[in-house]
């Protein structure tokens, strides 16, 4: 763990080449409240649309979130979906100059449909899902376009990466063009292959990752238990002379057989699945900036397990960042550290539950001695969402509102005991005077304070209310606060000393 943990910590920025089929993802995001009375299929009220590189593109797209320099080689065909795509491309700082345009074909566009029912509040799910592409092969002029652009890059490049979903561009020849430039200048190249019976188009490649159904098909061998496993990935090793044969088991892990050793399934650690598009792409992209890197193959099976598991428990492709992996690796560690968070983290969490129309619930304090007034708090605020995020001041913000002789308990010890409590999900620190910065990043369904701030004026109300967002104020449990505790503990100290002195 300390080992992943470093690894990730210090990731370089390695050179990389993404082959593949390039896509434009769309969303549209609706509400579902009836069934058409022309036929039975749900309505769909849209509410919103987003548009993601998919496909090869999302590979690039989780290269460049890590940190990688990537080469893009693709095609796009001469539409507003391409030039949405290459724009797309360019705002993440990725190399284009290998994306070749194709007016014989469109490009690629996959379309879905995810509802919601608005009085359940949640359970978004894909409805549908239009495909327009055309997947003839290419031209031998525009695949010596490719031969001539990876001629040059290639030698660059620490690792090779394709991504095949079988749209036309990678060809037998282009890829044994690609295998063979690869072993001109000693290059890693691991391919992320197609659903086919017929895998000698990736011969001579250093590694596949297909997964359990994908192999399968491949070796025309049903893969039950360990034995069949290690029989399949053999097979594949030594039909397509390849290093490594890696197969995806979803929730079961990774499988990694090395030539000429025994193979060794590399488990996950069970989660929610509720999506697993981009979960492949993440896998190998994980492997490609690891291994490119200059680490193994066995490090790079378990962070992909990692990276893989936060990827499906997103909606739609979206990249994985490094603070991501870290804190995950942080809940391997210590369980409760796992709810304590920064910023950038806690923002991508509460985007994707947002996503799945969960609804948020934010509130703040010192917390300093944590008492039942505290709790009977927390409790109140839980109940008005799905999760409650605490912002917990820092110890010098505390020292600036309270003055000099407090927090009496430091800022982690106290951020360890909120995390503890049940009622909440996570916790995060900050260092201003008041929390408006922070609400403004979280943009809370719910902000909750205490009744005593009802004539106050509550910070960040204006914010909250501009979109919707509601103030809720919990009921006031007298006579118990952090004051009034430290000073009985005073009044009894010198209770005592008076008693020791008769």
């Amino acid at each position: 763990m300390d080992r992943l943990f470093t690894i990730i910590s210090h990731l370089p920025s390695p050179k990389i080449a993404v082959i593949g089929d390039m896509m434009l993802d769309k969303y549209v995001w609706g509400e579902v409240r009836r069934v058409s009375q022309e036929a039975p299929i749900p309505i769909i009220n849209v509410t919103s649309e987003d548009v993601k590189a998919g496909g090869a593109g999302s590979v690039v797209n989780n290269l460049q979130t890590l940190g990688a320099r990537v080469f893009v080689c693709g095609i796009i065909g001469n539409d507003s979906y391409g030039h949405n795509l290459l724009e797309i491309f360019k705002g993440m700082g990725a190399d284009t100059t290998g994306i070749v345009i194709d007016s014989s074909r469109p490009t690629t566009l996959k379309t879905r449909f995810l509802g919601h029912l608005q009085t359940a509040g949640k359970g978004v799910q894909q409805l549908l899902r239009v495909d327009y592409e055309k997947t003839h092969l290419v031209s031998s002029e525009i695949e010596a376009q490719f031969t001539a652009y990876l001629q040059e890059t290639i030698p660059v490049c620490d690792v090779v990466l394709i991504s095949d979903m079988n749209k036309g561009l990678l060809t037998n020849s282009f890829l044994q063009t690609i295998v063979t430039l690869c072993k001109r200048y000693r290059k890693m190249v691991i391919v992320d292959p197609k659903l086919v019976n017929d895998y000698s188009c990736y011969r001579g490649v250093t590694a596949i990752t297909p997964n359990r159904n994908e192999a399968e098909l491949a070796t025309g061998m049903k893969i039950v238990d360990n034995s069949s496993l290690q029989k399949a990935a053999e097979k594949l090793v030594s039909c397509l002379s390849l290093e490594y044969c890696i197969i995806t088991l979803d929730k079961d892990g990774i499988f990694l057989y090395p030539k000429h050793e025994d193979g060794k399934i590399i488990p996950t650690t069970p989660r929610t699945v509720f999506d697993v598009t981009g979960a492949g792409d993440m896998v190998l992209s994980m492997f490609g900036i690891v291994v490119g890197s200059g680490h193994s193959f066995e490090d790079a099976s378990s962070l992909a397990n990692i990276a893989a598991g936060i990827e499906v428990g997103k909606i739609g492709a979206s990249p994985v960042s490094k603070a991501e992996i870290l804190n995950e690796l942080m809940h391997g560690r210590n369980q409760l550290s796992s709810k304590i968070k920064d910023v950038d983290v806690l923002v991508n969490i509460v985007n994707e539950h947002r996503k799945k129309h969960d609804k948020i619930v934010f509130t703040n304090g010192c917390f300093d001695i944590l008492h039942v007034g505290h709790v009977e708090y927390l409790k109140f605020a839980r109940k008005q969402g799905d999760l409650l995020v605490v912002g917990l001041n820092t110890d010098r913000s505390v020292r600036a509102l309270k003055g000099p002789t407090r927090p009496i308990i430091s800022e982690m010890e106290r951020a360890k005991m909120l995390a503890a409590l049940e009622d909440i999900s996570y916790v995060i620190l900050f260092d201003e005077d008041t929390p408006l910065n922070l609400i403004e990043a979280i943009r809370p369904d719910v902000l909750v304070k205490g009744e005593d701030w009802k004539d106050a004026g509550v910070v960040g109300m204006e914010f909250i209310e501009s979109y919707g967002g509601k103030i809720l104020f919990a009921p006031f449990v007298g006579g118990i606060s952090t004051t009034n505790i430290v000073s009985r503990i005073i009044m009894s100290c010198n209770q005592a000393e008076q008693m020791g002195k008769r």
